[in-house]
C-alpha cells in the first residue's frame, strides 16, 4: 500500500495571499494528533505524530479498520458519542486508546470523520472554571453599556484561562478592527483604542472564523505535523475549517512573532450571521488550556454577542428618548394649513434634534426654508439636481458625501446628509458637518503585507501610526434615520394638505364668483322674462291692430313687413319662455318621488292632439316603467321629445314615433354598469348625422335654418338638463334621411350619477 502526505506546498504572493487555501493546509500543530475515518471505519488520514502519543506509527493505522488497531471497544464508545444527542462541539469524547487517556473531539469533513486527539487534562480544572464562570455572571447582571460588559467579559476571560493579554476586538462595515475592551499584565503596553486595518485578517479567515468560533495555537514555534493519506486517488485533501489543531497560515504565524507573541486563543462573536469581532487571547510565551476552560472561554463570548442588541440600545437610549420626545413635539403641532406655516416648522428647535443634525432644509415649490449651519441655497440646488440625475429615488443617506458625488467635494458647509423627496419636486434635507477625526493604528494600515528581499512576511512594526481622517461627518444612528423619516413622511403629508387646502379656497371663491354670476344671469332671465316681454305684447298688439286695419287690402305695400315684424315678435316671446323654463331647472333630485310615466304620456298626447292630427302622426307606444322623478319635468321632457320628431318629419312620409321601454331595471356597460330603466322614442323623421349626436343638446344649437324648422334651439337642451338634475342620462341616435332615437336612463338608485 502506499501513502502520501496532503500537506499543502503552493507559495503565498502578493497577488494570491489573500485567497491563501487555509482550510487545508495539510498539517496539524503537534500537542495532539489526528485521524480521519471513512464510514466503513478504515483509517484513511494520520498524522506523522501518532507514534508520540501510542505505541504506533501512521504507516501502521493508515488503511486499516479502526477495531484492527484500537479494537471493539473503542469503536462502539467512538459510534455511540457520534450518534448521541451530546453537544459534541462543546463536550469532548474521553477514551482510552491502547492503555493512554485522551479527550477526542469529532466532526465530519465531507464524508470522512476527524478524530483529534489531546492527552486528557486534570478535571480538578472544570470545577475552578465553574466557579469563576458563576461569578462572572453575577457581575454581568451590574454592567449597563455595551463597553462596560466587554471590559468586564476581557477581565472575567483573562482570570479564567490565564493569558497575559486578552483583547475585544470590534469589526467596523469594512472589517477594520479596533481594541474595544482589554484586560492585560500591568507591565505589557496596552493596545486599547489602537486600531487594525481589515487586512490584518483577510476574507478567507474571517470565514473560517465564522465556521469555528474557537481558534487555539499552543506555541507559535511549534513544527507543523503533516497529514498522510492512503495513496489511491489524485489531488486527495481533507478541509480542516472545523479542525481544532489545524495548523495556522504561516504569514499569520509570522505576523504574531512580530509581535512577540508566543500562544493565542481566538473567540468569534458573531450577530446576525456576521463576525461583529474577536476575543484574542496572547500569552507571551507557549501556552495550553483544557476543553473546559476554552468552554469557559467561548461562553464569555456568548455572553457578549447575546448582550450586543439590548446594551447598544441601553447606550443609544437616551438619545433615542431625546430623538422621539422632539419627533411627538414636532407631530403635536397644530398649525395652519397654509405655507407660510413652514417658516415656523423650520425653525423650530427639535427639527434638528430628532436626528441631531446642524443643519435643515425644506424645498417647496422652489423655494427653499432653512434653519441651522446649512450650505448656500445653490449648493442646495445643485446637490438636488445631483441625487434626482443619478436616480438615487426617494431617500438618501451618507457620512460621507464626496465619495457620491465628488463634485461637491469643495462643498465645505456640509459632509453628511438624510435626504427625503417629498413629492411634486418638495424635499427635506438634514446636514451635518465634517468631522475631523484621528485614528491611532496598530502600524502603518498601508503596510500590513510587506515584500523585501527576504521575500513575503507581514509588518513588523506595531508602532502608533497616526492617520488624520477629513470629509465626512459623524455615523447616523438608525434612531435618527427613522425619526427623519417618520418626519418626511408626515411633513409630506402635511404638505398635501396644504395643497388640497389651497385647491380648496380656490375652488371656493369660484364658487362665490359662479354664484354671483348666476345670481346676475337669474336677474337677467328676469328681466328678459318679464320686462322685455312687455314691449313685445305691445309690438305685438299695435301690428295685430295694424293688420286688421291693412287687411281688407291685399296689394297693400306694409301689409308684408307688418307680418314679418308680427311673425319676429311672436319667435322672440317663445324664445324668452324657453330661456325661462331652462334656466328654473336646478338640482332638484331631492324633490323627486315616485312618477308613472304612463300617465305623463296621456297627458302630453291630448294636449298636443291637435299637432298629431295635422301631421297625421301615428305615435305607438308600450307599457312604460314607474321611475324616481319630477312630474312637471317630465311632461316637459315627453313634450320636447315628441314635438322634435313631429317638427323633424319628413315631408313624403307619415310621421310614426315609436316609444319603448325597458319593463325591469337592466345593466346599462356604457353608464359603467349601472342598473336602470330606460325610455326610447324612435322617428322616421329626416334624422341627422351620428357625428352630431351631442351637439343636438346644446342651447341654442339648431342642425337646419330657422326658415325651414321654426324653434329656439333649446327643447333638447331643455331636455339634457331635465336629465342631469334627476341624475339621469340622455343620448341620441340618427342616420341622416330615415331618422333618430332618443334614449333616456333613470337611474334605480336616486343617489347615482351617471354624467
Amino acid at each position: 500500500m502506499s501513502i502520501k502526505d496532503i500537506v499543502n506546498r503552493d507559495l503565498v504572493t502578493l497577488t494570491n495571499c489573500d485567497q491563501e487555501p487555509i482550510h487545508i493546509p495539510g498539517k496539524i500543530q503537534p500537542h495532539g494528533f489526528l485521524m480521519g475515518l471513512t464510514n466503513n471505519w478504515t483509517i484513511d488520514y494520520c498524522t506523522d505524530n501518532i507514534s508520540i502519543f501510542i505505541d504506533i506509527s501512521h504507516a501502521q493505522a493508515l488503511g486499516n479498520k479502526f477495531e484492527t488497531i484500537f479494537g471493539t471497544a473503542a469503536q462502539e464508545q467512538i459510534f455511540n458519542y457520534i450518534h448521541s444527542d451530546t453537544a459534541q462541539d462543546v463536550f469532548p469524547l474521553e477514551i482510552v486508546l491502547l492503555d493512554k487517556r485522551f479527550q477526542v473531539t469529532i466532526h465530519k469533513s465531507d464524508d470522512i470523520y476527524v478524530l483529534e486527539a489531546e492527552i486528557q487534562f486534570d478535571k480538578q480544572i472544570l470545577a475552578d472554571v465553574y466557579t469563576q464562570t458563576i461569578q462572572f455572571v453575577a457581575q454581568m447582571n451590574s454592567t449597563k453599556s455595551l463597553k462596560d460588559l466587554c471590559a468586564l467579559v476581557a477581565a472575567g476571560t483573562r482570570e479564567i484561562t490565564g493569558y497575559d493579554r486578552v483583547m475585544i476586538y470590534r469589526f467596523d462595515e469594512q472589517y477594520n478592527g479596533e481594541v474595544y475592551a482589554e484586560s492585560c499584565r500591568k507591565d505589557l503596553e496596552p493596545f486599547l483604542g489602537l486600531h487594525y486595518p481589515h487586512t490584518d485578517i483577510p476574507v478567507q479567515a474571517r470565514e473560517l472564523y465564522i465556521k469555528n468560533e474557537l481558534r487555539l495555537i499552543v506555541d507559535i514555534n511549534y513544527q507543523a505535523v503533516p497529514i498522510y493519506t492512503v495513496d489511491d486517488k489524485a489531488d486527495k485533501n481533507l478541509d480542516l475549517s472545523l479542525s481544532i489543531l489545524r495548523s495556522t497560515s504561516p504569514i499569520h504565524v509570522q505576523y504574531l512573532k512580530n509581535m512577540g507573541v508566543g500562544a493565542t486563543l481566538t473567540i468569534s462573536l458573531i450577530h446576525h450571521g456576521r463576525l461583529w469581532g474577536l476575543i484574542a487571547c496572547h500569552h507571551y510565551s507557549q501556552k495550553n488550556i483544557s476543553p473546559a476552560v476554552r468552554l469557559a472561554a467561548k461562553l464569555q463570548g456568548q455572553f457578549i454577542t447575546s448582550q450586543i442588541d439590548i446594551r447598544e440600545s441601553n447606550d443609544e437610549n437616551s438619545n433615542a428618548k431625546s430623538s422621539v420626545e422632539a419627533l411627538e413635539n414636532l407631530m403635536a403641532l397644530d398649525l395652519p394649513l397654509i405655507e407660510d406655516s413652514l417658516k415656523t416648522i423650520v425653525k423650530m428647535p427639535e427639527l434638528l434634534k430628532l436626528c441631531n443634525s446642524v443643519g435643515v432644509s425644506i424645498v417647496f415649490r422652489n423655494k427653499i426654508y432653512k434653519n441651522g449651519l446649512t450650505p448656500v441655497d445653490d449648493q442646495i440646488k445643485g446637490f438636488i439636481e445631483q441625487i434626482e440625475s443619478k436616480n438615487y429615488g426617494e431617500f438618501f443617506i451618507t457620512r460621507k458625501i464626496k465619495d457620491h458625488f465628488p463634485e461637491l467635494e469643495n462643498c465645505s458647509d456640509f459632509a453628511g446628509v438624510i435626504y427625503h423627496s417629498l413629492g411634486n419636486s418638495n424635499h427635506i434635507i438634514w446636514f451635518r458637518a465634517e468631522t475631523i477625526s484621528e485614528i491611532n493604528w496598530a502600524g502603518d494600515p498601508e503596510k500590513s503585507i510587506v515584500k523585501d528581499e527576504k521575500g513575503l512576511h507581514p509588518r513588523n512594526s506595531f508602532n502608533i501610526w497616526k492617520q488624520i481622517v477629513k470629509g465626512q461627518s459623524s455615523i447616523w444612528r438608525q434612531y435618527e434615520i427613522n425619526s427623519a423619516a417618520k418626519f418626511a413622511h408626515a411633513l409630506q403629508k402635511n404638505l398635501m394638505m396644504i395643497l388640497l387646502s389651497e385647491e380648496e379656497e380656490r375652488y371656493r371663491l369660484q364658487s362665490e364668483v359662479l354664484r354671483e354670476t348666476n345670481s346676475e344671469l337669474e336677474n337677467i332671465n328676469w328681466i328678459s322674462t318679464h320686462d322685455l316681454q312687455e314691449p313685445l305684447r305691445k309690438i305685438q298688439m299695435i301690428t295685430s291692430k295694424l293688420l286688421s286695419e291693412k287687411k281688407s287690402d291685399p296689394q297693400h305695400p306694409d301689409l308684408n313687413p307688418l307680418e314679418r315684424v308680427s311673425n319676429s315678435a311672436s319667435r322672440m316671446r317663445e324664445l324668452l319662455q324657453d330661456i325661462l323654463k331652462y334656466t328654473r331647472i336646478k338640482n332638484t333630485r331631492e324633490a323627486a318621488e315616485i312618477v308613472d310615466l304612463n300617465e305623463i304620456y296621456a297627458a302630453v298626447v291630448d294636449e298636443i292632439s291637435e299637432s298629431i292630427l295635422e301631421k297625421n302622426a301615428v305615435i305607438e307606444c308600450e307599457k312604460l316603467p314607474e321611475v324616481n322623478a319630477i312630474g312637471f319635468l317630465m311632461r316637459q321632457l315627453f313634450l320636447n321629445i315628441i314635438q322634435n320628431s313631429l317638427k323633424y318629419a319628413a315631408a313624403e312620409r307619415t310621421p310614426v314615433i315609436r316609444i319603448t321601454a325597458s319593463q325591469e331595471p337592466v345593466i346599462v356597460k356604457h353608464l359603467s354598469n349601472k342598473y336602470c330603466n330606460w325610455v326610447r322614442f324612435s322617428d322616421n323623421g329626416i334624422g341627422f348625422e351620428q357625428q352630431y349626436s351631442d351637439s343636438i343638446f346644446k342651447v341654442f344649437t339648431r342642425l337646419h335654418t330657422q326658415q325651414h324648422y321654426s324653434g329656439s334651439g333649446i327643447g333638447l337642451a331643455l331636455c339634457k338638463k331635465i336629465m342631469q338634475s334627476l341624475g339621469g342620462a340622455i343620448y341620441a341616435e340618427g342616420v341622416e334621411g330615415e331618422g333618430a332615437c332618443i334614449t333616456i336612463y333613470f337611474p334605480c338608485d336616486p343617489a347615482d350619477t351617471l354624467i
